[in-house]
């Protein structure tokens, strides 16, 4: 029997045992246990053979005797201590996968928002203003995806019935895709130059921090609807509102930002062209269901084969 202890840490505000009891319908052979305060969890984690959470400390880490797997609650790592986690021998898998539909449904929402002037018609309605607008239309638009992980395939999977052209970035683009066109990061520019709707869904690494940078605002088009709801460092955030500023940039829309939190006086709150949620398009009812396939079918192989490797969404230290 595998003991999993779930961290006292609520994904968008929702209750940690609902992922607790998730776990505990895919696994009835196993002990799933919550840790109410940080000395219970201090206590439990001695035995425990899984960990899942958001997070996990060197010192906790220090306690953990039978630690072999460490089950993230989300698609990204950069906040782990890696080194730390493969000096003691523990494999690292992330929620990679789970948000894609809700994010997809967040950059979708967010670009026929802005094409068919829908904020403008809230504001028009807020002042009891019955007055005309022209709109633009979506489709026969060429639409560029960056990152095409499982965040990005889903959002290209729901342009499908849009009849758009499609151009997808990616790290190996010698790989393909499922758009028209695939380019590397350093093409850039070439990917973005005639796309009239930009999605950023890639990973934060030392490749694409910065990517969108001054020369890239100057090369996307002045109609260009950007969405990021990748991280906000892949953004030059000065670049971004000099962009906007000198209408060099249709609209944008983030759920990320740099810095985040967006600070009450940030620039970035005032444009009428700026949506800006707070880091919340991940949120779906059904995380910890997703999420709990994901670690329940980790927990069994490793259960059943007693070698805690080549698990899904497993990543390299």
């Amino acid at each position: 029997m595998v003991k999993i202890l779930v961290r006292n840490y609520s994904v968008h505000g929702m209750p940690t045992d609902q992922y607790a009891t998730a776990l505990r319908e895919r696994l009835p052979d196993h002990e799933v246990l919550v840790a109410q305060t940080p000395a219970q969890e201090r206590e439990l984690v001695t035995d425990a053979t899984v960990v899942a959470g958001g997070s996990i400390s060197t010192e906790l880490l220090d306690s953990a005797d039978s630690l072999r797997l460490f089950a993230a609650s989300s698609a990204g790592y950069d906040h782990l201590p890696l080194s730390e986690l493969a000096d003691r021998g523990v494999a690292v898998t992330t929620a990679s996968g789970v948000h894609g539909p809700n994010i997809a449904e967040y950059v979708l929402g967010a670009w026929l928002s802005f094409t068919r002037e829908f904020f403008t018609a809230r504001r028009r309605q807020d002042e009891h203003v019955w007055h005309s607008f022209q709109a633009s239309e979506f489709a026969g638009s060429r639409v560029c995806v960056v990152g095409m992980g499982a965040i990005g395939e889903a959002i290209l999977d729901r342009l499908a019935g849009f009849e758009v052209e499609t151009v997808g970035v990616r790290h190996s683009p010698e790989k393909g895709g499922p758009t028209d066109e695939v380019y590397g990061y350093d093409e850039i520019h070439e990917a973005v130059a005639d796309a009239r709707y930009v999605a950023i869904a890639c990973p934060l690494t030392d490749v694409t921090r910065g990517l969108f940078d001054a020369d890239v605002f100057e090369t996307v088009h002045p109609e260009t609807v950007l969405v990021n709801v990748a991280r906000g460092p892949v953004v030059e955030t000065d670049a971004l509102v000099n962009a906007l500023q000198r209408n060099r940039l249709g609209a944008a829309a983030l759920d990320v930002t740099d810095p985040e939190p967006l600070p009450n006086d940030h620039p970035l709150w005032d444009f009428e062209n700026v949506l800006v949620t707070p880091h919340n398009a991940g949120h779906t009812p059904k995380y910890y269901e997703r999420l709990a396939d994901i670690v329940a079918e980790n927990v069994r192989r490793g259960a059943e084969s007693g070698e805690w490797d080549d698990l899904k969404n497993q990543i390299e230290p």
